[in-house]
């Protein structure tokens, strides 16, 4: 139980108030954030733009923050998890809000809310969007936590709706077919605002959605496309083609995400004017920390979140398109509630030796069961048990020669666990 009578003062004792707020960490419905959104005064008046989907949304909301930067706009982007700090989930023009505004926001919201119990999320979304409209911000970019018509960022209305993928995933929650989750995702949308979509084989549910509430649906592939070529691609709308020499984002599914980026710029110019020149130049610089990223070289170091099978099937194919004349070795730890075993499938074939570790999340799997999985669907496999994600980083690094590369992946605590020790400079 929270103690009323103890204010916090500091982020992290905000952030440990706000955990213990309310029972479940994840409460679904709009109610109770609704009600405290409109004592907060939460009206927005700058354009948001609302990203939901399954994977890919944190990469859009980067691209389009990033376009939105270059062209000279005030941006704030609201996503989650975070990697590192909490303060990586609310940034204004890319950087992190600080630990002051960051209390000031929660004090905000926890003032407004009396006596209603909010859950973590619905705590940050709030407090995001108050710094965001106290910070006269000209466009938000917001990232649905989970699912898309409960979620509490859908409170506040949109200039422009993106669902990115559907796939399965926190089906206890969403339902177990992609249909029922294509219907969840698709409650983002809006009567007249602007739909798209990235998802190549979109669910009829979430096309069915769109027509009956009137919202002008966008589809990869049918409204607009893009086309890889070696060293450039293109984006085609209609008679419209622009051709990028090159991506900041590393992966050939990452095209889709940036065709729906370019979509909703060109469809907002009457509202959020952008050159090309400014789109060429943002899709260029864009970064994502944890989508196959390289954190160190010799050994080469890459972590990537991959923490479901559409996810793992992506960083399969980066693997196989990247160069590598060595080996490839996987520090590999996951949370118990995903799709361990698709996600294994996924990977499996392109790993040459298998470090794996225990979650010490509340959720996470220990090494004995992801070396389980492994052995189901390789017997032959070649692998290694270990406490932790730093011991068994620590163990990859110590054999890898200059032609080997380690990947870090299952999760965003192992990514998040590699980051901080590569930081620190304890791998020599």
């Amino acid at each position: 139980m929270t103690n009323p009578t103890l204010k916090p003062t500091t982020a992290d004792q905000w952030l440990a108030y706000i955990e213990a707020l309310h029972p479940k960490s994840i409460a679904m419905g709009l109610d109770r954030v609704s009600t405290v959104a409109k004592k907060l005064h939460n009206k927005p008046s700058f354009p948001i733009i609302t990203v939901a989907g399954t994977n890919g949304k944190g990469s859009t909301c980067a691209m389009l923050s990033q376009i939105y930067t270059v062209a000279g706009y005030k941006v704030g982007c609201y996503t989650s998890p975070h990697l590192l700090r909490y303060n990586e989930r609310v940034r204004i023009n890319q950087q992190e809000i600080s630990d002051s505004d960051l209390c000031a926001a929660f004090a905000a919201v926890e003032n407004a809310r009396g006596n209603i119990s909010l859950t973590y999320f619905e705590m940050g979304t709030l407090a995001a969007l108050w710094h965001f409209c106290q910070s006269k911000v000209d466009v938000a970019v917001l990232e649905v936590g989970l699912g898309g018509r409960l979620d509490a960022v859908n409170i506040f209305e949109p200039s422009c709706c993106i669902v990115t993928t559907i796939d399965l995933d926190h089906m206890e929650f969403l339902g177990d077919t992609r249909e029922k989750i294509g219907f969840e995702k698709a409650g983002v949308f809006r009567p007249s605002v602007l739909a798209i979509c990235g998802d190549e084989n979109p669910p009829n549910s979430l096309m069915d959605y769109a027509n009956q509430i009137n919202a002008p649906l966008k589809l990869i592939n049918r409204d607009f496309s893009v086309k890889k070529f070696t060293n450039s691609w293109q984006y085609t709308e209609k008679q419209e083609e622009f051709l990028f020499s090159n991506l900041g984002l590393q992966g050939d599914f990452q095209l889709n995400n940036a065709a729906c980026v370019i979509c909703a710029a060109q469809h907002l110019q009457s509202v959020l004017p952008v050159n090309i020149t400014d789109i060429y130049k943002a899709l260029q610089e864009v970064t994502l920390i944890g989508r196959f990223y390289s954190i160190q070289s010799n050994p080469s170091i890459i972590v990537d979140v991959a923490h479901n099978p559409h996810a793992a099937f992506s960083l399969a194919h980066n693997l196989q398109i990247t160069t590598c004349t060595g080996r490839t070795f996987a520090v590999f730890a996951m949370l118990a509630d995903k799709d361990i075993d698709g996600v294994i499938q996924a990977v499996s074939s392109h790993i040459s030796q298998w470090f794996i570790a225990d979650n010490h999340s509340v959720r996470g799997a220990k090494a004995l069961l992801l070396f389980e999985k492994l052995i189901q669907h390789n017997p032959n496999a070649r692998s290694i048990l270990y406490s932790d994600v730093i011991s068994a980083l620590s163990a990859a690094c110590d054999i890898a020669t200059k032609n080997d590369r380690i990947i870090v992946f299952g999760s965003f605590y192992t990514v998040a666990d590699a980051i901080a020790h590569v930081s620190n400079k304890d791998i020599k």
